[in-house]
């Protein structure tokens, strides 16, 4: 009786829900895009090609683990409980995690699961692994260093008590700051005691060198601080490392002094800040580098500091984040020291000279009004040298929660699209604006823009098989960014994505300013592709595919944007971009923000702003062919109210926030028409008609308006036989010409209810909620069953009501998933999928004709093992001959493991690759001769037989590594004594003359 009654008032004959029943209505909880809390932690792994993001602890969930790879390729951990990240590190076919309860998690990258937590005995301060070890070290709050062993995931015996306590036997509890291994030597840890550092060696078990920096009396150091300057100082430290190839130590302190060490002597070589050298003299003049001025400063502490070496390690720089002066930088600081001196050859002045005169000093500037937190560098392919071998860019971690990636060393700005995962660009920066098309398959294939820039970032990874793709249509979603960045992309529906790459368009270029870029909305034309921009500034900018005529060259200055008028702006092209979604017009108008837009697929585009007006466009000239004050239409029909009006209040203002075309018959006309429909915050709904010209445009003619209840949350036309959409596509406007006929009503959604009328007479079928608000809703589609109206409720339930009876079919509570502060910016699409935001910066994607699935876990590969790792670097051949003492990673492995440990799962495999290169090279010698030489046939020693035989050599080896060394010097006399002869016949010119030199002797 309902279907008949409500199907009578709103015109609708048939029932378009008969085939969907309530058990069809069942969400799944279909994928995630973005990033769920603020970022804490990242590491990159260049052998895998992989990214690892850790995000904090917050009101919407614990934080989590993201390894991003190529393209749509990512893997998210989760907690064993709630958390934060606080450090990541990749290690081999492990990452290895440390979280805000002190609690150490290893994930394997191979099967994509959590392999082991352990609740370390204390509160970790320090996090070093290395790629070629299965140790991971860690150094905690009583100054004291465990070892975790990654293979047998289990706590080794080894551990390294507080070595500071013999410089300061009053330090007996003492936090250690930063671990790191000599880039050439596993059997040397560099240890950073909140007092001082500390070399240490695994071999014989003792400390090398103690570092601590004195200041003396009268000493400038970091701090200025003028009542200070006459007492000795001891800066507290917070960041020590190597040179990447060993030769010097750096010491960071909380002055923003940067201390270069010599590990063998242990004594300073120099001191300096970014602005002064020589910071540790007393009496010496500061360098020439800042003004009294910046030198009275007080400097921003040093958040991190990476020694980076290019591809040659000699050839080294710093880069820097804090340790400036307060307010005088946004940014990194990189210190290119260039070509390093031989030690053994140099002077003292010389060695000083390296870190107080740099090649150049260069700004890696951060975005405006944000302050670097901490970077992640991104080498081309090694691992080693604390992953700051030859890099090409760096990611900086801001303190708004945003990211941003520099090339390096330049410092040129890298953009995400393309280069780094989907959800990264959620962050990159933050995305503001949110809109939906569903775009033709073909088309969108049809869309990818070639553009001048490097290769991805980020290469790594496989992508799982994903069930074929459901609809023809793609869910296409608009994202417009806080730097006047719109990107668009497939978010598919769970299914294949043919067409993975990301479209960019640059509205600031487009605007020919990189301030006041704040975009409001954003729409897409479907079968078109032309997209229409509004920003708070009042501006509608078009943009349209097409190929770049300037392509590689600069456009020449622009004139000023005129106002109230079309404006050509082709000419405003990114010259980097080939093809693409490219500048074309320009609106003016100096009538507020733009509080609606609406591209159709016909030419059109109608914006409201937001002093109430509104303006159609048509692209055909293009010209603005209306222009009024949607307020003014609804004067003479006002509805005067029960109650007792209060006669001083200011009337609201009537703005448009909902633009919607469709093609339909208006009430009493025999023919269609390309409809405009316009909602108003105050529930008025605006029915405008464009009718063609003579002269072949287009005019505007108002032809109704309806008043409704409240706010109108959307409107769609439908098509009164089959339920199918009423837009305004292009075939539905060409079949205008033919006479056919559309018998359509509209469904308009309220903040309070939802009607259903012919336009524009607002007579028809009604339904109100009950003690809830709508923030969104559609007529969707469910294929083969009908049609029906899906809305999303403030209280986070989503519900499906039949048309045109607006019985409930179904509903379903989503509040636990969704932030319910920003339902208002959720939409709905018309084949059932809901996108919806989770937090500040994750969206979820919802299909309401599902099976009530929850979000399944990720199956793409993340771990190849033909990546192979390649070999640590080592000592010199030189430094061999003069005695310097060397440990392997096998030799570490016994003395922090012991004789009883099991070989590792990389030693095993290891032993396989010999032992099969063995059994190879026994095959090939023994075809190759006739007469082969006596002993085993290969094969015939056993696998366990050949693993013991192994780790007994190890031991052995390991054994006489004391007598070798003892050994050495009488093994090189008599090459010492060759050498010695020739540097006398050479007048004295070698290495005993340059080392007198260098004591001052």
């Amino acid at each position: 009786m309902a279907h008949l009654l409500r199907g009578k008032q709103a015109g609708i004959s048939n029932d378009l829900s008969a085939g969907i029943s309530p058990e069809l209505f069942a969400p799944d909880d279909v994928s995630r895009f973005g990033i769920n809390s603020q970022i804490s932690a990242t590491a990159y792994d260049p052998v895998q090609s992989l990214l690892a993001v850790g995000t904090r602890e917050s009101p919407y969930g614990s934080g989590q683990v993201y390894v991003f790879g190529q393209q749509r390729v990512c893997v998210t951990f989760l907690l064993p409980r709630k958390a934060s990240v606080k450090s990541l590190q990749f290690c081999a076919d492990k990452l290895v995690a440390l979280d805000s309860k002190n609690e150490l998690l290893v994930f394997g990258l191979e099967n994509r699961t959590l392999l082991a937590n352990y609740a370390t005995p204390g509160t970790v301060t320090a996090l070093l692994t290395d790629p070629s070890l299965d140790w991971a070290f860690l150094g905690l709050q009583n100054g004291v260093v465990v070892i975790y062993d990654l293979d047998r995931l289990t706590l080794a015996p080894f551990k390294i008590p507080n070595l500071w306590i013999n410089k300061n036997p009053k330090a007996r509890i003492i936090p250690i700051v930063t671990l790191a291994l000599h880039p050439r030597d596993v059997g040397t840890l560099l240890i950073g005691y909140s007092e001082g550092a500390v070399t240490y060696s695994f071999k014989q078990n003792k400390p090398l060198r103690h570092f601590g920096y004195e200041l003396p009396p009268g000493a400038p150091g970091g701090g200025m601080e003028p009542a200070l300057m006459h007492n000795a100082r001891h800066p507290r430290l917070c960041h020590a490392l190597w040179h990447p190839t060993g030769t010097f130590i750096l010491t960071g302190h909380d002055d923003g002094s940067l201390v270069l060490w010599d590990p063998k002597e242990g004594r300073i070589i120099t001191a300096r800040t970014l602005e002064d050298t020589r910071v540790h003299l007393v009496g010496r003049n500061v360098g020439s580098h800042g003004s009294s001025a910046t030198r009275s400063l007080a400097k921003e502490p040093l958040i991190r500091i990476a020694w980076c070496g290019k591809q040659d390690p000699d050839d080294t720089g710093i880069l820097i984040a804090g340790g400036a002066s307060a307010g005088l930088s946004n940014g990194l600081t990189f210190l290119e020291l260039g070509p390093t001196p031989v030690y053994t050859t140099s002077s003292w002045q010389v060695l000083a000279d390296y870190l107080d005169s740099p090649k150049r000093q260069r700004l890696l500037p951060a975005p405006s009004q944000t302050e670097v937190m901490d970077f992640c560098l991104m080498p081309r392919a090694s691992p080693h040298h604390a992953g700051a071998h030859d890099p090409v860019a760096v990611l900086l971690l801001l303190s708004s929660g945003e990211v941003s990636t520099l090339s390096f060393p330049s410092g040129h700005p890298i953009s995400p699209t393309n280069q780094l995962h989907l959800s990264l660009t959620f962050v990159h920066p933050f995305v503001n604006r949110v809109n939906h098309a569903a775009a033709d398959r073909t088309r969108w294939l049809g869309m990818k823009e070639s553009r001048q820039q490097g290769p991805p970032l980020l290469q790594g990874g496989v992508r799982a098989n994903l069930p074929r793709r459901r609809y023809e249509d793609r869910n296409i979603l608009q994202t417009a960014h806080a730097d006047g960045t719109v990107r668009l992309w497939d978010a598919g529906h769970g299914d294949e994505i043919d067409n993975e790459h990301l479209i960019q368009v640059d509205v600031a270029r487009a605007l020919d300013r990189l301030e006041d870029v704040d975009i409001s909305h954003v729409s897409m034309a479907s079968a078109s592709g032309e997209l229409a921009v509004g920003l708070v500034t009042g501006e509608v900018v078009v943009f349209r595919w097409d190929r770049n005529k300037s392509f590689g060259r600069d456009a020449p200055p622009s004139l000023e944007t005129p106002v109230g008028r079309m404006f050509d702006i082709s000419g405003r092209a990114d010259p980097t971009l080939k093809e693409g979604l490219l500048p074309l017009t320009i609106l003016r108008q100096q009538k507020g923000a733009v509080t609606a837009l609406k591209m159709s697929d016909v030419g059109f585009v109608a914006a409201g702003f937001h002093d109430g007006s509104i303006a159609v466009i048509d692209l055909r000239g293009p010209a603005v062919i209306y222009s009024g004050h949607v307020g003014e239409l609804f004067q003479h029909n006002r509805r005067s109210s029960f109650r007792k009006s209060n006669s001083n209040a200011k009337p609201r203002l009537a703005v448009a926030n909902i633009i919607e075309f469709g093609v339909m018959n208006v009430e009493g006309d025999d023919y269609s028409s390309i409809l405009l429909f316009v909602g108003t915050n105050l529930g008025q709904l605006a029915t405008f008609k464009l009718l063609p010209q003579s002269n072949g445009g287009f005019s505007v003619q108002f032809t109704g308006g309806t008043v409704l209840d409240d706010l109108v949350v959307a409107v769609s036309p439908i098509n009164v036989d089959t339920g199918a959409p009423a837009h305004a596509s292009q075939m539905a406007v060409a079949n205008l010409r033919n006479g056919i006929k559309t018998n359509g009503v509209i469904v308009v959604t309220m903040s309070s209810g939802m009607r259903i009328f012919r336009p524009a007479s607002g007579k028809g079928a009604h339904k109100s909620w009950d003690n809830v608000l709508c923030s969104a809703g559609a007529v969707v589609h469910l294929e083969g069953r009908g049609h029906g109206w899906v809305g999303l409720f403030g209280d986070g339930s989503v519900r499906a009501y039949a048309i045109p009876s607006l019985r409930e079919i179904g509903g379903s509570n989503l509040s636990k998933a969704l932030d319910m502060t920003r339902l208002s910016e959720a939409s709905i699409t018309a084949s059932g999928d809901v996108f919806a935001w989770t937090g500040p910066s994750e969206m979820a994607m919802f299909n309401v004709w599902g099976t009530g699935r929850q979000l399944a876990k990720s199956s793409d590969m993340l771990y190849n093992p033909a990546a192979v790792i390649p070999a640590r670097p080592t000592i010199s051949n030189l430094q061999w001959i003069s005695g310097t003492q060397h440990v392997s990673s096998a030799d570490l492995d016994l003395l922090i493991g012991g004789d009883e440990r099991p070989m590792s799962k990389r030693m095993i495999d290891q032993a396989r690759a010999d032992e099969q290169q063995r059994r190879t090279a026994s095959r090939t010698v023994g075809g190759s001769s006739t007469n082969p030489a006596p002993g085993p046939p290969a094969g015939e020693e056993g696998w366990g037989s050949y693993m013991q035989r192994q780790l007994n050599e190890r031991t052995k080896n390991l054994n006489i590594v004391g007598d070798s060394m003892d050994s050495l010097q009488e093994n090189s006399a008599g090459w010492a004594n060759d050498v010695s002869k020739y540097v006398n016949q050479q007048k004295r010119k070698a290495v005993m003359g340059v080392i007198g030199s260098k004591f001052g002797l």
